[in-house]
């Protein structure tokens, strides 16, 4: 195997391809990335057995052939080379080195063979449709802080991806979220073919990597899946994910129908007000109280160790007084997502769950637990 190839382009396709290796492995080969030349393309693999990236790259063959080389290892080698050079990659098949040059710099590396590397049979993929990169990634933002990393409940690690109906009964593609604290759902417009699509859980670590794709990507996507696994196919390059093999909750019964009191309020003040008040709340509940009375909203921490903390705003709220504590965390992380001027909280008393809504964004829901204060 003989190859040169610009150093950028190796750089952004190795980019893409090591972040699914992890750091550590026990399993030798999974910590390499396959490189595989032929005709006019360079091809880089990597996967780890859930996972599974691959990239096509533009490359001046001399000679055909293929073998693995360690993938941080590697990108770190061509990140730190000239900017602008040529990078010659060969491989010698008598002392199983591959020999990475470009100008004065060389280096080898210890290889194993590409018969080694594990392949993620896909399998038959009977769901199929296309979807613009834009409306995913603004799906993924919109969920994915919501997603949990409680390991005991793998169910919730993922985003929930289903066909639904919206409020107004329009047909959508709809991902949801929760960690049993907050739930985050929103709604983008449905793409054909995806009528007889079966609700899927697309794992955190997928949804990641896809996250970094989408945002250097313009156009549509192809998504295909199963019931077990999901492939998103971009230009030249192809995800493929394991499915979260679990049943998703029913979280329609989490979102209240029955709240009745409705607080407007600027979204970037109060924001930043949550922010600033709860500098002093403790680290293990993050506690913040709500008082809500006529057009005025007070934000309170009362912490044992650091002090107090208090601040008024103007909000728009005509119902019965009230007062609820959240999570400061978890309503910064839903704050953060509204981009309109106005932040709606739907309420119904300090121990059900309240709804967030950005009154830009039709498409997007969010559910608070509340927390005693």
């Amino acid at each position: 195997m003989k190859l040169k190839i610009e150093r950028s382009a190796l750089l952004k396709s190795l980019g893409h391809i090591q972040s699914v290796v992890e750091k550590r492995n026990t399993i030798p080969i999974l910590s390499n990335v396959l490189l595989e030349c032929d005709g006019t393309q360079l091809k880089l693999a990597a996967t780890d057995l859930d996972l599974a990236i691959s990239e096509a790259v533009e490359a001046e063959v001399m000679a055909p052939g293929g073998i693995t080389a360690p993938a941080h290892t590697l990108y770190d080698i061509v990140r730190k080379l000239p900017d602008g050079s040529q990078v010659q990659l060969s491989y010698d098949a008598e002392s199983q080195r591959l020999t990475i040059s470009a100008g004065r710099s060389r280096f080898t590396l210890s290889c194993l063979p590409r018969e080694d590397f594990p392949v993620m049979s896909e399998g038959d993929l009977p769901h199929s449709f296309a979807a613009p990169a834009a409306s995913i990634k603004r799906l993924i933002d919109k969920t994915r802080f919501a997603v949990s990393t409680e390991e005991t409940r793998y169910y919730l690690n993922g985003i929930y991806l289903h066909a639904a109906n919206d409020d107004d009964g329009g047909a959508v593609l709809r991902g949801v979220a929760t960690d049993g604290h907050r739930l985050a759902r929103f709604d983008m417009e449905q793409p054909e073919g995806l009528n007889d699509m079966p609700g899927v859980i697309v794992p955190r670590k997928a949804v990641g990597e896809l996250r970094k794709l989408v945002d250097e990507f313009e156009g549509d996507i192809q998504v295909s899946l199963s019931e077990t696994k999901i492939r998103f196919t971009f230009a030249d390059i192809v995800l493929t994910s394991k499915l979260i093999d679990g049943t998703f909750p029913d979280y329609s019964r989490v979102i209240p129908e029955g709240n009745d009191k409705i607080m407007e309020i600027d979204s970037k003040q109060f924001a930043e007000a949550v922010d600033r008040v709860s500098t002093i709340s403790t680290e293990k509940t993050r506690s913040i109280k709500l008082s809500l009375s006529g057009d005025n909203l007070k934000l309170s921490v009362n912490s044992p160790e650091h002090g107090t903390a208090k601040e008024e705003l103007a909000a728009s709220y005509g119902a019965d007084e009230m007062e609820i504590g959240f999570n400061s965390r978890y309503l910064l992380d839903i704050l953060s997502q509204i981009e309109g001027d106005l932040a709606q909280m739907v309420l119904a008393d300090s121990t059900a769950p309240t709804i967030l809504k950005d009154l830009t964004d039709e498409g997007a829901l969010y559910v608070l637990m509340p927390m005693r204060v």
